[in-house]
């Protein structure tokens, strides 16, 4: 899955129309969005009907962008997202840098990523149940009474393997760097066609993440019942499930598109918002 350039997705007799979503989560951000507000207002034509949009601009952080993927991705246009919460990975225009960031995008110095979103859905007696689309993660996860759970994986309608754990995770590379790195899973540049796998607290050493086709049919089910275990796709719970129920994870028909400015880029992601670094840095 390519990045492409974007130098002509929006007309030049007009101003760009915007969709806005999201807002700020807390009180002390409400200045500053109000201040994003009027530069979006000063740079494009605020709309209301989502089907005249040109684009988006998501205010917020991370979970704003996860809440509006799925519609946006439908309506195939592109986001630009403005952190106004703590981490902002997705989210990743501050706001002292969206005057300069709203004045590349009018002209076009900008580039579409096209982000990879699964789609989720439990069967029961091969009847749906439950379906819905993720950019970060589908899980499969214990409830009370918290003991292990013995998990089928099956990809391609072949066992990969049974796992025994507190959970699963299949995440997209989005969703490489939220609940699937706590789990130990490796980052994947958000460009690549793939999934990761990464078990919850495995009960054994041999146990390691993988990463694999996003083109592959991913199933999951259960050994024995347990009660309250469930499927939550990026955070939500979708389903209660049973060793009845076929948790099924492939790729979705649409990617979910954000535009990226000059400047942003991976690794400068991973070095501010994760503070990743190559070296040991001694406090003074």
């Amino acid at each position: 899955m390519a990045i492409s350039t974007a130098t002509n997705w929006v007309q030049t007799d007009r101003k760009p129309r915007v969709l806005v979503c999201g807002g700020a989560s807390n009180s002390g951000s409400q200045a500053a969005e109000a201040q994003v507000r009027q530069h979006i207002a000063d740079s494009f034509d605020v709309v209301e009907d989502s089907a005249s949009a040109d684009l988006a601009i998501v205010l917020g952080g991370d979970g704003s962008i996860l809440r509006a993927s799925g519609e946006l991705s439908t309506l195939g246009i592109p986001a630009v997202g403005v952190n106004l919460g703590r981490l902002g990975f997705l989210a990743s225009v501050s706001p002292s840098e969206v005057q300069r960031a709203f004045g590349d995008v009018v002209a076009g110095n900008c580039r579409i990523v096209e982000h990879l979103m699964l789609q989720c859905s439990v069967l029961r007696d091969k009847e749906l149940l439950a379906s819905t689309t993720g950019l970060n993660e589908a899980a499969l996860l214990r409830g009370a009474p918290f003991s292990i759970l013995d998990i089928d994986l099956h990809v391609d309608g072949e066992l990969a393997t049974t796992f025994s754990c507190d959970g699963l995770i299949i995440s997209t590379p989005a969703g490489s760097t939220a609940h699937s790195l706590s789990a130990g899973g490796p980052i994947l540049r958000k460009t690549l066609d793939a999934f990761v796998i990464s078990a919850i607290s495995p009960h054994t050493l041999t146990v390691r993440p993988v990463v694999d086709s996003s083109n592959r049919i991913y199933e999951m089910t259960l050994r024995e019942t347990k009660a309250e275990t469930a499927v939550a796709v990026d955070g939500k719970v979708i389903a209660n499930v049973t060793t009845q129920d076929v948790i099924r994870v492939e790729k979705a028909k649409k990617p979910f598109l954000m535009i990226e400015v000059d400047g942003q880029n991976d690794y400068r992601s991973l070095r501010e918002k994760l503070d990743w670094g190559g070296r040991i840095r001694h406090k003074k």
